[in-house]
Formats: C-alpha cells, sequence, structure tokens
C-alpha cells in the first residue's frame, strides 16, 4: 500500500462552442484541482477559452492546454490520418493559443496534456508520442505534460527528460495490458459514480491501475481525470474527492 498523501483531480473542461453547451464546467472548477482547457480544434473558441481560465484562476484551480485534432464534428475523438510533423504543428499552435488566452485572462498556462483520439494514439503510438513530446519540447522544455500512465507517452517524455505526470482515469475500464477500453466497446465508460470513486482510491493506494479483471498493474500515478462531458462528470468528481479526502489523500494542483 502506497504511503501518498496528495493527489491531483483533473477534469477537461472549455469544451463549449459558440452556442453550444457542453459539461458544467463552474461547478467541476469547484471540485477539481486542475482544468485542462480545450483549445478550439475539438472544442473550446476564444470567448470560451477565456472564460475558463479567468473562472479557474478566480476559483484556484490550475489550469493546462488540451490540444486534440480539429474536429468539432467529432469532439477530437476520431483519429485523423496527420503527418508527424503536422500532429507537432498542431500541438504547438493550440498550446500557443492556450497560452495566449490564459494571460489575457490573468492566468498562467502551466501544463499540457492531448485530447481523445490524440491522446489515445500517444498511449499506444510512440511516433505519435514522439511528436507530442517535440511540440511541447520546442516551446518550453520545462512545461510538464500529463501522460497516460504505462503510455509510449510516459516513457518517451522521462527519456527524453521532460516532468511527466502520470495520469489515471476515474471513469474508464482499463484492459488486461493496462491500456484504456476503446470508447466503441461496451463498459468502456464507467457511469456508476460509487463505483468509480471506490476504484480511484484502491488504485492510488495500491500505486497501481485495475483492470476489469481486478488484476493490479503498478505505476507511478500523479494525476486523476474526470471527463468534462459526460452526464454523471460532477456527480463522479465529487464523489472521488470526497473519498479521496476520507481516505487521508487530500487534493493538490500539479503546478
Amino acid at each position: 500500500m502506497t504511503g501518498r498523501k496528495t493527489i491531483d483531480l483533473n477534469a477537461d473542461l472549455g469544451e463549449s462552442f459558440g452556442q453550444y453547451t457542453i459539461g458544467n464546467d463552474a461547478a467541476m472548477l469547484d471540485v477539481v484541482t486542475s482544468a485542462n482547457v480545450a483549445c478550439g480544434f475539438h472544442g473550446g473558441d476564444p470567448e470560451v477559452m477565456a472564460a475558463t481560465f479567468a473562472l479557474a484562476r478566480a476559483k484556484g484551480v490550475a489550469a493546462g492546454a488540451h490540444p486534440g485534432f480539429p474536429d468539432l464534428w467529432g469532439f477530437g475523438r476520431r483519429v485523423m490520418p496527420f503527418s508527424t510533423g503536422e500532429i507537432e504543428r498542431i500541438v504547438a499552435y493550440q498550446v500557443g493559443a492556450a497560452r495566449a488566452l490564459a494571460a489575457y485572462a490573468g492566468h498562467r498556462m502551466t501544463y499540457v496534456k492531448a485530447h481523445g483520439a490524440l491522446g489515445n494514439l500517444t498511449e499506444r503510438d510512440p511516433a505519435v508520442a514522439e511528436a507530442v513530446i517535440e511540440a511541447v519540447r520546442r516551446i518550453d522544455p520545462a512545461l510538464p505534460v500529463v501522460a497516460i500512465a504505462l503510455s509510449h507517452l510516459e516513457r518517451i517524455g522521462r527519456a527524453r527528460g521532460m516532468t511527466i505526470f502520470s495520469e489515471i482515469f476515474a471513469d474508464r475500464a482499463y484492459t488486461e495490458d493496462g491500456h484504456l477500453v476503446p470508447r466503441k466497446e461496451p463498459g468502456a465508460v464507467l457511469h456508476d459514480a460509487a463505483f468509480a470513486a471506490d476504484r480511484v482510491v484502491r488504485m492510488v493506494r495500491a500505486g497501481a491501475i485495475e483492470t476489469v479483471s481486478g488484476r493490479m498493474l503498478p505505476t507511478q500515478i500523479d494525476t486523476i481525470c474526470v471527463h468534462g462531458d459526460n452526464a454523471e462528470s460532477v456527480t463522479v468528481a465529487r464523489l472521488t474527492r470526497a473519498r479521496l479526502e476520507a481516505a487521508g489523500i487530500a487534493l493538490r494542483a500539479l503546478t
């Protein structure tokens, strides 16, 4: 059992676009310690980004860039056929936008976390992971990256000397090899808030990912993600925080 006393709780926010509202960012920002702000490609726009960074600042929540594929129709959850060079530049473009809008709102953008299909590719595809690392490194080699635990992004980033924070998901199931169950498969997204929260506590205490069979795969865990676009998101986040604190694990931002 780990002696860990603090953990970060993050959520993907700022994903509304124009007249379309996605999630309940204000409620989530009362619970989480870090906000991954969409950068306009899969969700978000300049108005939403500025407002999200400003609200995160007001609530004392750390903020990071959440770049994804340029896929508003598919919410960034479809793989798109970009070259690794193109991936580097679309990530760099979005990180630049996030830095600018955060500064405009009086906040700081202090880390990068890839979204959706792009993030999932960094879990399994070393070339894509390398592209994301290279984009961030060229902008600021001291800028931390949040990486899916047991991913190529985690491994390559650390090998390149980057600051890497390892992430598990409160509301996603894991395969027996420690990867995320694809969203197209049944049971990939967890909707039972109590089960999700209890599983998070087990994983943080054990320092391990819990697979669908209950197998525990040891890994570093620095932060926990609750997706902001699910109907149960706020409930999952609140209960996860409550269960962690009840277990003696305090919530604290990574940056």
